[in-house]
């Protein structure tokens, strides 16, 4: 299993699409580790964004994703971070193809909804940066082996026979 980070920027909280796009990730199958609602600190954003530093974005990048809430997760599953990457879709809203987030849910090319680490590093990096070890969860949900193609699948008690 893998874990990823996932952050819905301020655009998808400011339109109220929480809900359905953390829906999209529990029905495909990963499971919520770690779950946060806040303000990211300026700070915390510009490590966060270091790659982007003296590219003409950067500077609204980080007004924007420090402006307002934004969700933060830390989400586990099977090839986390390619699935979750592909679900989420192209960069920009408007390349996006329909079905994925950005794709149904997206059309700017400035304000793209969601982040989502691109490689084990950065989800390593990015998970260490916005939640502490204790507030990263360990569980088991019941549905697992049949999401996850396990071969472990127990077979379910036999029920008593009524007599025809």
């Amino acid at each position: 299993m893998e874990r990823t980070l996932i952050i819905l920027k301020p655009d998808a909280v400011q339109r109220q699409l929480v809900g359905r796009i953390i829906g999209r990730f529990e029905d495909k199958g990963f499971k919520i580790v770690g779950a946060k609602l806040r303000r990211i600190p300026r700070q915390t954003l510009e490590r966060h964004y270091s790659d982007h530093k003296g590219k003409p974005f950067y500077q609204r990048l980080l007004a924007f994703m420090s402006k307002d809430p934004v969700v933060i997760l830390a989400l586990e599953g099977k090839n986390a971070i390619a699935v979750c990457r592909k679900m989420m879709g192209a960069t920009f809203g408007s390349k996006a193809d329909a079905g994925t987030i950005r794709g149904d849910f997206g059309i700017s090319d400035s304000f793209n909804l969601i982040h989502g680490s691109d490689s084990p590093e950065a989800a390593a990096k990015e998970l260490q940066l916005f939640f502490d070890t204790d507030e990263l969860v360990s569980y088991d949900i019941i549905s697992a082996p049949w999401i996850y193609d396990e071969d472990e699948l127990v077979e379910p008690p036999s029920l008593p026979r009524t007599p025809p």
